[in-house]
């Protein structure tokens, strides 16, 4: 959030990932190329800021502004540190899309703004306490965040910030008072550097970095204070509206400064980007003073969620054991938090240790977050997780409790849909049934389910696997070749279509239907790599 600057300065317009990168890990480029998309130059004395709804896309039109945000995303979906884990991407969208449905609501995004932008939250795996909003409607969580606020008002109120910086047109305000010649030079860098990413070469890569670390340090790329303090003013506004307590932004402004105070040492990335002022605090603090106050009750729902982002904020080996062992030195006649419990079980899930998963799932289930309606299904979920650990049969043979009042499986979520179909893919492998009830089931539901999200990558893995299974190699090949393309890979997705197509053509009678499907995705696909190259 804003940073007081000297007008010798240059004037930053644009949060980046992180200006120095903690020793444990270097921060993934795809995080870093967005932070170098913004100019740099002397800024004006002042900013001028239109009212709010007038337009400010003179310098980045609204149409553009998306196409560019959905570049930096599809860099962003092949970098390792981009999360897509089912269960914690539902709980942020749980507290995102209130917030989005608010802002349309009360005017702070107009109807164009509402059909042209994305409007989605993701998450990158990163332990530092960090978000940042991209073009186009794009905004990044990262885990460290999660675990590190701990009330849903709290991120609620980032997350409300973060897309007023989007609703309110700051990066198209940013492109217009920089200049020409500044955009296009940092554009020219932005697209050496996803060059270097894609060479595999590391000094290439290095290179281009290094080239654009002078403007990331010095100033950070941030937006200007008065886009920050609107970001503030708009945000607080969208959360309460969307039913979240005012006071999540004054308290998350608390805690970050109490964290600068003490310094953070490379932990809080956020103050750098977001840097806060003594008016920022006082505004915060002002607006919570002049609502009704709202008790702090305990959020059982989030502590869970924080418990999942630690465990899968660093998912090696020895942090993995170290969630397990905190549980196990709990004395057995002492109840267990139920945070601990679900840390420890989650992360004996991924440490494939079925017996452990289940000793801290007991442990769960002796407390009250397993009967809760807040968190039973969050329980539920884990439950499949640990299932699906276990290398025996008798690991998915069983079905995991609740499962009858999960109803069918069209009418499920995201997290349903995608575990339980790897618990019913699991069951049949061992049951050798060639095609059981449960899989057409599913079948149909992840046709119906990828009609309305045809993006969705892990739902076109799924189906690719449910397809060999089935037999039908041509419609496996397309799935897998649509899931590519959810990940960013067009290249990919373009020559296993025409695998398809070369291998459809020697049969052309079995499967009429699904090589039309296929030459039409490929034709789209093709003049898709045309127009990418077209605009690069």
């Amino acid at each position: 959030m804003p940073a007081d600057r000297s007008p010798r300065a240059p004037a930053p317009h644009r949060r980046s990932r992180r200006a120095a990168c903690p020793p444990q890990r270097a921060l993934s480029l795809a995080v870093l190329l967005p932070a170098l998309l913004l100019p740099v130059a002397p800024m004006a004395a002042e900013v001028r800021l239109p009212a709010l709804g007038e337009s400010a896309s003179a310098g980045l039109p609204v149409g553009a502004e998306r196409r560019l945000g959905d570049q930096i995303w599809a860099e962003i979906r092949r970098d390792p540190s981009w999360l897509d884990d089912p269960v914690l991407v539902e709980y942020l969208l749980k507290l995102w899309r209130p917030l989005v449905s608010a802002a349309v609501r009360d005017g702070a995004i107009d109807d164009e703004m509402r059909q042209a932008f994305a409007w989605h939250a993701f998450l990158i795996r990163d332990r530092s306490i960090n978000a940042f909003a991209l073009p186009g409607g794009y905004v990044g969580i990262h885990l460290g965040l999660i675990a590190g606020t701990p009330s849903r008002d709290e991120l609620a109120s980032v997350l409300a910030h973060e897309l007023s910086h989007v609703s309110q047109r700051h990066i198209a305000r940013s492109f217009e008072s920089a200049g020409r010649q500044s955009t296009l030079g940092l554009a020219a860098m932005l697209l050496g550097m996803i060059a270097a990413s894609r060479s595999g070469n590391a000094d290439i890569a290095q290179a281009a970095i290094a080239g654009g670390q002078a403007a990331m340090i010095q100033g950070q790329l941030n937006f200007s204070r008065e886009m920050e303090r609107e970001a503030d003013r708009i945000g607080h506004q969208v959360l309460v509206s969307a039913g979240f307590a005012g006071s999540g932004m004054a308290s998350m402004f608390d805690r970050l400064q109490s964290a600068n105070r003490l310094n953070d040492s490379g932990n809080f990335p956020y103050l750098r980007s977001h840097p806060l002022t003594v008016e920022r605090i006082a505004e915060a603090r002002s607006r919570v003073e002049a609502e009704r106050p709202v008790p702090r009750a305990d959020d059982p729902e989030h502590d869970l969620m924080r418990a999942r982002a630690r465990v899968l904020m660093q998912p090696s080996v020895e942090a993995l054991r170290s969630h397990v062992q905190a549980l196990a030195d709990l004395p057995a006649d002492r109840p267990a938090p139920p945070a601990l419990a679900y840390a420890a079980a989650h992360a004996a899930s991924l440490l494939r240790d079925p017996v452990g998963a289940r000793a801290a799932l007991a442990r769960l289930a002796e407390g009250p977050a397993a009967r809760l309606p807040a968190t039973a299904r969050w329980v539920e979920l884990l439950q499949l997780e640990v299932a699906l650990a276990d290398p025996s049969a008798g690991g998915v043979a069983g079905a995991p409790p609740g499962e009858a009042s999960w109803g069918p499986p069209d009418g499920w979520s995201r997290p349903e849909l995608l575990l339980r179909g790897r618990t019913w893919l699991a069951r049949a492998g061992t049951a050798g049934d060639k095609a059981p009830a449960d899989l057409q089931a599913l079948h149909e539901a992840l046709r119906g389910w990828l009609v309305r999200h045809p993006a969705d990558g892990a739902a076109w893995e799924m189906l690719a696997r449910l397809e060999e299974r089935r037999g039908n190699r041509l419609a496996m090949l397309r799935a897998t070749a649509e899931a590519n393309l959810a990940a960013g890979k067009l290249d990919a997705a373009i020559v296993t279509l025409q695998s398809a197509r070369a291998q459809g053509a020697r049969s052309p009678a079995d499967d009429a239907v699904e090589l039309a499907i296929i030459d039409s995705r490929l034709a789209d696909l093709r003049r898709q790599r045309v127009a990418r190259a077209t605009e690069r």
